[in-house]
């Protein structure tokens, strides 16, 4: 009996991610907006009562690719954050320029699922609490990689606006309460200049206006990881007052 669910649970598998790669080729032809489970069901050869069984509906359907190309793009974040194990430790600012590094690239072979996550909302879908952990991947591998800066004596902490005291507390307090509040208002705003960055060149908004695309992005990532107050390893002991 095992040996049957166990085939079983193969094939579903396999059938799952099947009707997800013809999902994300009609993302990539049609658009999400445009997104059918009966067409899906066609292309596949499957009547939609079956395809049904896998994915309720379109939302469903939507909501599975959405959540794969969260956790695709926070795996790669990840991946940078940590660096390659067995080799010297790197640097808290180039860890920081990886992972933008690494999130761009991801972006760049993954255009349309990029767009699916970051771009403008599909018309009558509304995103389920499940999409949240793993929409939460890129931001959380920033902020572990600004706490070590800072557990390790190698952060600035920057000046807190006055006006966003308040803010600030209430950030830190919900996403990381252990770095100071100016540090956190900082990464929100790195965090959402990250994905600005790419989006500017995915969209086509840097058409005529940037030409050296990776350089550029390198330059801009390097400011941002200074705006949070990374410091290079020349110095140390500089935690600062802004909290």
């Amino acid at each position: 009996m095992s040996t049957i669910r166990g085939a079983r649970e193969r094939a579903r598998i396999e059938v799952t991610a099947a009707i997800k790669d013809e999902a994300r080729r009609q993302l990539a032809a049609e658009g999400a907006a445009k997104l059918s489970l009966r067409a899906v069901a066609r292309e596949l050869g499957m009547v939609s009562s079956a395809l049904y069984r896998y994915f309720p509906s379109r939302d469903d359907l939507l909501t599975a690719l959405i959540v794969d190309a969260y956790d695709a793009v926070g795996e790669a974040a990840e991946t940078a954050a940590r660096g390659k194990a067995g080799l010297p430790a790197v640097p808290h600012p180039a860890r920081w320029l990886a992972v933008g590094c690494a999130v761009r690239d991801w972006a760049l072979a993954h255009p349309h699922e990029y767009a699916l996550i970051f771009g403008s909302p599909v018309p009558g879908y509304t995103a389920p609490q499940d999409t949240v952990g793993p929409a939460s991947r890129v931001g959380q591998a920033l902020i572990g990689l600004v706490r070590d800066a800072y557990l390790a004596e190698g952060l600035a902490v920057p000046p807190q606006d006055a006006g966003l005291r308040t803010e600030g507390a209430r950030m830190a307090a919900d996403l990381a309460e252990d770095l100071p509040p100016a540090v956190v208002v900082a990464l929100v705003a790195a965090w959402a200049q990250l994905f600005g960055l790419i989006s500017f060149e995915l969209f086509g908004q840097f058409n005529r206006v940037v030409e050296a695309r990776e350089q550029f992005f390198r330059h801009a990532v390097q400011e941002l990881g200074r705006s949070v107050g990374l410091l290079d390893g020349r110095h140390s002991g500089a935690r600062g007052a802004g909290g």
